[in-house]
């Protein structure tokens, strides 16, 4: 069994580091984190990469779009840009495990579009592998929606990847998804080698909603939520990274941030 070491998703932050990135880094720093994940670096990995250096922060792994060509949620619609470059651009971050945060709902509605979402990835592999980087990918709720023979769009696309490709599980959502999580980390097993430790009230599924945008998620520091991360810990021996994050938060982010991190270092979390 490996201990995880502590890191944190940078998109829990994105407003303080649109206004403040030195000032934003510094201050996760001083909370004991060493590790970040960065999104939203391509075409400013240079310049992320520089205040990373600053800090004293590294960004083992990184989430960027690149398994479909855009991505809706809603009436939102995010372009990705071509793999090669966001490839490039991790290399200069210094990543070693680029993951894809999130692939729209329509894509987990049959098998054939599983499948040519598996497809891309794994034909992604060699590439990055000869970067030094491992390719991976993270859930969101919309992966539990559908079931095929009794078994979920999430793990029949686990079941089409290339052995070398790694799962990130977001243990909040699929929590929201109808998951008994940590069964569900038992069954992916060595798949699994980042989690994000997000805990929370477990109401609405906005993948479910006719607005997902009309949903409000319902958040809270780690320990202290529905999510049973003590079990998800024990039920995931392979995770390299337990990675704190939060979508929303009503209330002090930065304090809900330090006390999730205190949260995890009790549990073993390094």
């Amino acid at each position: 069994m490996s201990t995880p070491e502590l890191s944190v998703q940078l998109y829990t932050v994105r407003d303080a580091l649109t206004e403040d990135t030195p000032g934003t880094l510094a201050r996760l720093a001083e909370f004991g984190f060493r590790n970040v994940e960065a999104f939203g670096f391509v075409g400013r990995a240079a310049e992320l990469r520089a205040a990373f250096d600053t800090a004293g922060l590294v960004s083992p792994s990184a989430h960027a779009g690149f398994l479909t060509d855009e991505v809706r949620y809603g009436d939102t619609v995010i372009v990705n840009p071509p793999f090669e470059q966001v490839l490039d651009d991790a290399e200069t971050l210094g990543a070693t495990t680029l993951i894809d945060p999130m692939v729209s709902p329509d894509r987990w509605k049959s098998i054939e579009a599983i499948r040519a979402t598996a497809d891309r990835l794994n034909s992604y592999v060699d590439a990055a592998e000869a970067r030094g980087i491992r390719l991976g990918y993270h859930n969101h709720s919309q992966e539990f929606i559908a079931s095929f023979d009794g078994v979920s769009a999430l793990e029949a696309f686990t079941a089409l990847l290339d052995p070398r490709i790694v799962l990130e599980v977001d243990v909040y959502w699929a929590a929201i998804g109808g998951q008994d999580v940590p069964a569900l980390l038992g069954r992916l097993g060595d798949r699994v080698r980042l989690l994000h430790m997000k805990d929370g009230i477990l109401g609405e599924d906005p993948f479910r909603a006719a607005d997902p945008t009309s949903v409000t998620l319902q958040q809270r520091i780690a320990g202290t939520g529905e999510v049973p991360l003590r079990e998800v810990l024990a039920a995931a021996p392979a995770a390299e990274f337990a990675v704190v994050e939060f979508d929303t938060y009503d209330g002090d982010l930065f304090g809900a941030i330090d006390a999730s991190a205190a949260f995890l270092r009790e549990e073993g979390v390094r």
